[in-house]
């Protein structure tokens, strides 16, 4: 079935209270290149000190409402809003001690998210991270810009660089200093291994990193030779001589980990029991498959041997 069409575009502002969201969004507002009199509903989920200051804006053109608990996130609220506004987009600022699921959940189906950018103040977010780790990567799992605010050099660049792509190599992060300098990240990230060599051969430890890489950009791997240490899974409905190969991975916490794995075909697939160890040995081909219901990277196998697990069964990012 076809994705349903965008009818109301949402921008999206994340992040902790304090860390800049609102005044984004009155700067956004206030933009004569952005308000170009489309109705727009602006949709507060947290009150924090800053407020908008809807007295510079036509206020036919922008509507503000309120989200003061959670379970008034609904899509019937959602969807009563914008008609009262009649509304062309929707900007969210979002609660940061709300999980994004919530938000998406609530959604209607011609809802789209156009843009998901997350703020923070540099000062505290190193604490929020070690107190908070489960909103912190929340936040960051889908936004394509985090701008820390109120950065100074006092603070660690390389540390806020590390928990930003410890769960995300695309997202885009900025810097901006409290007298309004804003620096780009471009600290080099290169992966654990020789990403262009036509075999590669993973650590245990690199698994997670190599796995989210290849979602991210199946293309790249296409007709290379891969060699890990996975977990297997066979299931009577997968298609003939195929299985699943992979590794428990944690994002952030217990609570998170996923089994995150490649389709493979091998013609020895019947011969393989779920939870056994493997080593494994194929060439990636991206194409459809019925374990992804779509296109996706299959592992053409080549090699299997049964083998003991690595000493950390459960594969991190760091």
């Amino acid at each position: 079935m076809p994705a349903p069409e965008i009818r109301i575009p949402v921008y999206l502002f994340t992040g902790f209270l304090e860390a800049g969201k609102t005044t984004f969004i009155q700067q956004t507002l206030n933009d004569p290149r952005f308000n170009t009199g489309e109705k727009t509903l602006v949709l507060l989920c947290e009150e924090g000190e800053e407020e908008l200051d809807t007295s510079v804006m036509s206020s036919k053109d922008v509507t503000v409402r309120a989200i003061e608990d959670k379970s008034e996130l609904t899509k019937e609220n959602i969807l009563r809003f914008c008609d009262e506004a009649d509304a062309q987009r929707m900007l969210v600022e979002y609660n940061g001690m709300w999980q994004l699921k919530d938000l998406f959940e609530a959604l209607p189906d011609d809802f789209g998210v156009y843009q998901e950018m997350c703020f923070a103040d540099a000062n505290t977010y190193l604490s929020f991270n070690q107190n908070m780790r489960s909103l912190v990567v929340d936040k960051l799992q889908t936004a394509e810009l985090i701008v820390f605010n109120r950065y100074s050099d006092s603070i660690p660049m390389e540390e806020l660089h590390k928990i930003c792509r410890g769960v995300s190599r695309g997202i885009n992060i900025a810097y901006e200093y409290t007298d309004g300098r804003v620096k780009y990240d471009d600290i080099e990230d290169p992966l654990p291994f020789d990403v262009n060599a036509a075999s590669i051969t993973l650590q245990d430890t690199d698994y997670a990193l190599w796995y989210r890489d290849l979602m991210e950009d199946p293309k790249k791997y296409e007709g290379k030779t891969m060699s890990f240490t996975g977990l297997v899974a066979v299931d009577p409905k997968f298609p003939e001589n195929c299985f699943a190969v992979g590794r428990h991975v944690m994002t952030c916490c217990v609570e998170d980990i996923q089994y995150m794995a490649v389709a493979a075909e091998w013609s020895g697939a019947k011969t393989l029991s779920s939870r056994e160890w493997v080593k494994i040995t194929g060439k990636i081909s991206y194409e459809k498959s019925k374990l992804y219901r779509g296109k996706g990277p299959v592992l053409k196998v080549t090699e299997v041997s049964r083998t003991s697990p690595p000493a950390q069964e459960v594969a991190t990012f760091y």
